[in-house]
């Protein structure tokens, strides 16, 4: 049920306070101490938390409205928690110039406070009931509320990259306007002439990568490093993030994860056509076997509508079950390393030394995450 008023709202203890969050998230990205053997490869580590935790204390104040309502509202993902894999990545680019110098700070919040925006969003098309191991905006507020949030803070990030000058508006532009084209795609689904599975992995490039994509080439940008490192970053950015997203894919059919709150098939039941479903689609015309899943994955899934009947939240488990062992599963972990691994390869041209080292880590660590 809706609370009547924006005080209602349930209460969000983050895991992690904001303010040492940072550690434990770079631990996760394979950026902690112990991957770095050298002093200067401390050092640049450290330079990475020190930059997140002025990211973080930055985040917090500008989410803040001269509003009590927007900013219960705006406050309640971001105090829910987060990996802030982008911010993290704009940091680290940044190593290549001047480091973690104020104009790199306020891009890395923008980057972080445009994301935040599009989850609101996101929910509210996906009528997703849990976010980041709390109830979603929406289902809390309505649809209303979490839209118009979401507007807020996507103003606030444009409001930061206004600051930045032309170059970051137009990035900021451009990066906004791959999201909705993303998002677009997807709801609209492929035409009868593209290929699923194409059409797929662009929807991924533009909903997912494009942003990662502008986080590392916005560290390039306002940390004054060279102009001839945005290309290989921008590379790896949107290719990391197909991997991401696949990943994700292969992580939805997982057993529930009690840290996130998301259960086992939430794209499944959203009506999203994930990867390994898409690859099953495809076998399907020529494999009974793969017809006959795929036609208990259709009914179960129709039927997980109701998660009051145990009997059909047993059937859909089973049936979810079964995709994640079939091949077309470990075929979508397959194409997540293989778009890793061509993220890594966009990094040839950059020097060598513990910014490399630490994306390469980075793309590692994103495809090691289902295992």
């Amino acid at each position: 049920m809706t609370p009547t008023t924006l005080n209602d709202r349930p209460t969000v203890t983050p895991s992690t306070p904001l303010a040492r969050r940072s550690k434990t998230l770079s631990a996760s990205l394979g950026l902690g101490e112990k991957l770095f053997a050298s002093s200067e490869e401390r050092r640049f580590a450290d330079a990475i938390e020190q930059g997140l935790e002025k990211v973080e204390a930055g985040l917090l104040r500008e989410v803040s409205f001269a509003d009590d309502m927007a900013d219960v509202t705006s406050r309640y993902l971001l105090e829910a928690g987060g990996k802030r894999i982008r911010p993290v990545l704009t940091l680290l680019t940044a190593q290549l110039g001047d480091g973690a110098i104020d104009d790199v700070i306020t891009a890395a919040q923008a980057i972080e406070i445009t994301h935040l925006a599009s989850l609101y969003h996101d929910d509210v098309m996906d009528e997703a009931e849990m976010r980041r191991g709390v109830p979603s905006a929406q289902s809390v507020w309505g649809n209303s509320v979490a839209i118009l949030t979401g507007d807020l803070l996507f103003a606030r990030a444009s409001k930061l990259v206004a600051s930045l000058g032309e170059r970051s508006i137009k990035l900021q532009a451009d990066t906004f306007e791959r999201l909705c084209l993303g998002q677009l795609h997807e709801t609209l689904g492929p035409r009868p002439d593209d290929d699923a599975v194409e059409h797929y992995l662009q929807v991924l490039a533009d909903k997912t990568g494009s942003l990662i994509a502008a986080a590392a080439q916005m560290g390039v940008i306002f940390s004054n490093a060279c102009d001839e490192y945005a290309e290989p970053v921008v590379a790896f950015g949107e290719k990391i993030g197909v991997a991401f997203q696949l990943v994700d894919d292969v992580i939805d059919l997982s057993e529930p994860d009690a840290e996130t709150g998301k259960p086992q098939g939430t794209d499944l039941r959203s009506g999203v056509a994930t990867l390994p479903l898409l690859y099953l689609r495809r076998e399907a015309m020529t494999d009974a076997d793969a017809a006959a899943l795929l036609l208990r994955i259709e009914q179960s899934v129709n039927g997980a509508d109701d998660e009051s009947d145990p009997v059909l939240e047993a059937e859909f488990a089973a049936a979810v079950a079964e995709l994640r062992a079939h091949p077309v599963t470990e075929r979508t972990y397959d194409e997540a390393r293989r778009w890793a691994s061509d993220a890594v390869a966009a990094l040839d041209t950059l020097p060598a030394g513990p910014v490399k080292k630490a994306l390469t880590k980075f793309a590692e660590a994103v495809v090691d995450r289902s295992r």
